[in-house]
């Protein structure tokens, strides 16, 4: 749905593997898997070693890998991907007016420390 963000931190990092853009990221520097804690969201595509722009605190644009309800938690799933929180790690919350009806789309999403 949304394409605008307003990240108030964002961090260089060096990426463990390949790693897409709109991705959940972990500490370690690699894309994320299913409800783990995560860093934030990267913001392009980054090959491994390569060095890429997490956004960490604020709202970022995040790929869905499914059904995700305005408001909702949300958690990553196994491709980093966006996801309705069921049992892992809350890693964001939809912005009101920005939900998604199944995987592939793009939303805004305001990043939780976890």
């Amino acid at each position: 749905m949304g394409k605008q963000s307003l990240p108030l931190l964002s961090l260089p990092v060096t990426a463990s593997g390949a790693i897409a853009a709109a991705r959940f990221v972990t500490p370690a520097g690699a894309q994320a898997g299913a409800g783990v804690n995560t860093l934030g969201v990267s913001r392009f595509d980054a090959l491994d070693t390569e060095t890429l722009t997490v956004d960490v605190i604020g709202t970022s644009i995040i790929e869905t890998g499914g059904a995700i309800a305005a408001g909702g938690l949300i958690e990553s799933d196994a491709d980093g991907k966006a996801i309705a929180k069921a049992a892992g790690v809350a890693a964001a919350r939809a912005l009101p007016g920005q939900s998604a009806a199944g995987a592939g789309e793009f939303i805004e999403a305001l990043l939780l420390a976890n």
